[in-house]
This record gives structure tokens, sequence and C-alpha cells, in this order.
């Protein structure tokens, strides 16, 4: 039996800053940056085809009746939100599935705390989310594959997540750039996965598109573990830093109010959600039958625009970054809630943009051209890189020391309401026409700009930062 060396974690830690085999960072962050961009891959791969896959196959007779546990289910659904025609049903079903996304996590978590630490976590959610996708290939087992892909998401997102940060001490300023390179992979495999798995579903057979999804999965899980040795130890490092950590902070005067405007901005950032997290519901099926999916007379799948989404949103975000900086040596730069307004208010123009679509289209008589969805990824994408990473930096920062973490965990709850509803307002998409089903978006939208300013009105300075909190340093935030 092998004794381990006390000291092994303390020199690890003191070596940290010498470990810069990738990019300048550590080694391990190659791993893990990698092994998100396969997982994120087979991820988004899947939920481009989700809702057509329902829509268009599934739940059509001679389908549906296959799928085991799926009366009680529809039941459950049915009984959330009343009787659903099918393409109603897929919407709600996409809608559950990627707003549970973002509590599962929460599980995830505890079981690596608690239980079975971050690696055998990460691997069982991996091995989760693989067998989830090979089982989108049989009809038989769809609602068994989604719960396997919900459990092994939660295991796996946020886990490696916090691995990623756990390779840095708590004073080296190279976190903040591992966070953006990590993120670097996500965007990239939201780029290529539509173009893989959604062409694969579409054009070849669904489980083949499924099936990618789920071998980018395993692929991730490899170059996962063949990077264990240099991850984070387990324990070591976390819980000498929670021995050496100091008492938990206490509440101060004025913690309760920024609490209470905080919670208040949640619903306002859901309706300020609806029409960006709409892209992977609606969207795909009214763009599948309204737009003229030609492009220089080569046929293009609407999947294809996901995929223009995550460049576009990639260089909306730069340029917004640009943008600030450059305002900020002319003028003052305004705070995050006047940010968030100003974001929310561009991005209610988007499904604005659809609307005039789906109005040309009744008054032409022709489908609408690429070219509308093209403005609306433009205009969503241009609001949402201040709508967003701007709201995270909001709560990061205006959060009690206290509650910092539970108001984050709450932040994410915003997408969770924002998709759940976006799976109910999908099934109106068969009993309104084009514009006005856009314009009812796009008034939701405006909404919850119009009431960020009105809170902002009365509240901003509530939320205001302190003297301290302008002398210090920002701190970075930790990715989506």
């Amino acid at each position: 039996m092998t004794v381990a060396d006390p000291n092994a974690e303390i020199e690890l830690a003191a070596t940290d800053r010498s470990d810069v085999a990738f990019l300048g960072h550590p080694k391990g962050l190659g791993y893990l940056a990698f092994a998100e961009g396969w997982e994120r891959f087979s991820y988004y791969g899947m939920l481009t085809l989700l809702v057509l896959y329902m829509t268009d196959y599934l739940l059509k007779p001679g389908h549906v009746e296959n799928v085991v546990g799926f009366g009680p289910f529809r039941a459950a659904i049915e009984g959330l939100y009343g009787p659903l025609s099918p393409l109603a049903l897929a919407s709600a079903i996409s809608g559950l599935y990627a707003g549970l996304v973002y509590l599962t996590p929460l599980l995830g978590g505890v079981v690596a705390d608690r239980l079975a630490g971050r690696t055998r976590t990460i691997t069982a959610g991996a091995l989760l989310m693989a067998t989830g996708h090979f089982l989108m290939a049989f009809e038989f087992s769809f609602l068994i594959a989604l719960l396997c892909l919900l459990l092994g998401v939660g295991c796996f997102k946020g886990n490696i997540a916090t691995q990623v940060g756990e390779l840095y001490g708590p004073d080296d300023l190279r976190r903040a750039d591992a966070f953006q390179i990590f993120l670097l992979s996500v965007n990239i495999a939201v780029i290529v996965s539509p173009l893989v798995c959604g062409r694969l579903g579409l054009q070849v057979a669904w489980h083949w598109g499924f099936g990618a999804a789920g071998i980018g999965m395993l692929i991730g899980l490899v170059v996962y573990l063949s990077g264990h040795r240099w991850l984070p130890a387990e324990g070591g490092r976390r819980a000498r830093a929670a021995a050496e950590a100091p008492a938990h902070p206490p509440l101060v005067k004025g913690d309760g109010a920024r609490v209470a405007v905080l919670i208040l901005l949640l619903p306002l950032l859901m309706l300020s959600a609806l029409g960006n997290q709409q892209i992977f519901n609606a969207y795909l099926l009214w763009g599948q039958a309204n737009f003229d999916l030609s492009l220089f007379g080569m046929h293009v799948e609407v999947t294809d625009l996901v995929s223009v989404d995550a460049i576009i949103s990639t260089a909306m975000i730069f340029l917004s970054l640009l943008f600030w900086r450059w305002w900020a040596t002319r003028w003052t730069e305004p705070n995050e809630i006047t940010k968030l307004t100003i974001g929310v208010l561009i991005s209610a123009l988007a499904p604005f943009a659809l609307a005039l679509a789906a109005w040309q289209q009744v008054a032409t008589g022709h489908k609408a051209s690429l070219l509308w969805g093209v403005a609306f990824h433009v205009i969503n994408d241009i609001g949402f890189a201040n709508v967003f990473p701007v709201g995270l930096a909001l709560y990061s920062r205006a959060s009690p020391r206290a509650l910092g973490g539970l108001m984050i965990g709450a932040y994410y709850v915003h997408l969770f309401a924002a998709n759940m509803l976006d799976g109910r307002l999908g099934g109106f998409l068969e009993q309104m026409d084009g514009g006005s089903f856009w314009l009812m978006h796009a008034g939701l939208v405006a909404a919850g700009g119009i009431g960020l300013l009105i809170v902002r009105s009365f509240a901003g300075r509530i939320l205001a930062p302190s003297e301290s909190e302008e002398e210090a340093p920002a701190a970075a935030a930790a990715p989506a």
C-alpha cells in the first residue's frame, strides 16, 4: 500500500506557473478545453436536430406509439400546458429539455463534491451522454435517451469548468485567459456541430446525426482521460484552500435590497432571452417551412443557420468589447443595468425582422430570403452580446459576498424559465400567422427591456458599485 506524500499537492501548486505547455497555460487546460469542445459538439449537434426530429418523424403516427412510457409522459406535459398538437408537443419537449440543462449541473456539483469526486463524475457524465446519443437512434428509447443526456450534462458541464479554475492558484492572473480559451473551444463546437450532425441527420438519416454526436462525446471522454495526469488532483488543493479560507462573510446593511432587486430582474431577463433561446426551437421549424433554403444555387439546411449564429455571436461579443473600450475613452461607460437595457431593446428588433420577412412572404407569395435570417442573427447577437455576459457580470459583482454562489445559480434560472416558456410559445406557431407569431416575441422581449428601464430608474442606485468595488480590480467571470 502506497502512502501519499502530504507535500505533493503543495509542490504541485508551487510549480503551476512554470507549466506553460499549452499556449502559456498548464497542459491540463488543453485537455479540458478539447474535451469540453467535443462535449459541446455532441450537445449542440443533438439539440439542433431534436425539435425537427420529433416534428418530422418521431411524433407521427406509426412511430410515437413505439416510445416506451410516452403516454404518461405526454399526459404530464399536457397537464402543465393543456392539450397539444404534435408540433406544439415537440416544441414543449424541446423547451423542457433545454431548460432542465440549466438545473441538472446543480445535482452534478453535489455528486462531485460529496460523493464521487470531479474526475469520476465527469467520466460518468460523458458515458451517460454518449449512451443517450446512441439511444436516440431507436424510437423505443427516446425518453430514456433524454434522461441519460440530462443527467450526463449535469455531471459533466459544471464540474469540468470547475477543474479549469482549479488549475491555477488564487493569485494566478492567467485564470481569466484560461476561461476565454475554454469558451473558444465551445464556440468552435457550436459552429461545427450543426454542419456535421445537422446535415447527417437531415440528408442521410436521423440516427446518423445522433450517432455522430455520440461519437463526438466518446472522443471527448478519451481526450479527458488521456490528460488525467495533468488535471487537478482530487481534494488536495481544494481541501487546503478551504482550510485557509476566511470565515463565511456575513450579510451587511443594504444586502437585502440588492438581493431583492436581483430577484426582481429575473422575470425581465427571462423575457429578454425568449428570442435568442427560440433559435433551437420554433425558429428551426418556421425557417424550414418558410425560408428559401438556397444560396448561390446551393441547397442550405436550416440547421446551418445555427452555425451562422455561432459565428456572428462570437464576432459580436468581440466587437462589443472593442466598442465599449472605445466609448470609455471618450465618454462615461454605462453601468451593467444600462447596458442590459440597451441590449434587450436591440434584441427585440430581431424577431421583428422575422415578422417583416413573414409579411413580405405573404405579400409576394414567395418564400423569405435567407438574408432575413442573417438579419435576425446579426441584430439578435448585437443585442445579446450586451445581455447574457453583462448580466452574469452584474450578478457576480452586485450579489452579497455571503450569497455569491447562490445568486449566480439564481441567475441561470432565468434561462430555464425562458426555455420552458419558449416551449409553450412554440405551440402557437401553427395557430398564428408567421408575422403575428414573431411580433409576439418582439413584444415580449421589448417588454423585458421596458421593465429593465423602469427598474433602472428606481433601483439602479441600489445595484451601483460601492466605492470599494470601483477601486478593486475587476474579477474574471466564470463561463456559462
